[in-house]
């Protein structure tokens, strides 16, 4: 089944080594977006990336950097997301959030109503 539509997407990003009540960031933030019923979320890991601090993170094993770029991804509904962003306020206390209406089509399984 094809479902169309439009949505937002959340793009977050973050340091490896953000912290929330003893766990990664984003593995809190994630499992937050569980909690409230969203869509889905996937966390990427980058290789090379700097943010505010123009600071370079890069995975090569001479640096051996333990705080790389992550980013979180999620598309759901507008109004859910902004339901959301007040979570996202409390735990994110530097990064970026980004939010994009984007068409969205998904592809699920069953028959067409």
């Amino acid at each position: 089944m094809k479902i169309e539509g439009t949505a937002k997407l959340v793009r977050i990003f973050l340091g490896e080594s953000d912290r929330w009540k003893g766990q990664p960031l984003y593995v809190a933030i994630v499992e937050e977006m569980r909690k409230a019923g969203l869509a889905g979320a996937t966390v990427f890991k980058g290789i090379l990336g700097f943010g505010a601090h123009s600071v370079v993170h890069a995975a090569r094993i001479v640096d051996l950097s333990s705080d790389l770029p992550i980013v979180i991804e999620l598309v759901d509904s507008e109004e859910r997301v902004a339901a959301f962003l007040p979570t996202l306020d409390v735990m994110v206390a530097e990064g970026l959030v980004t939010l994009e209406k984007i068409d969205v089509i998904a592809y699920k399984p069953g028959k067409p109503k």
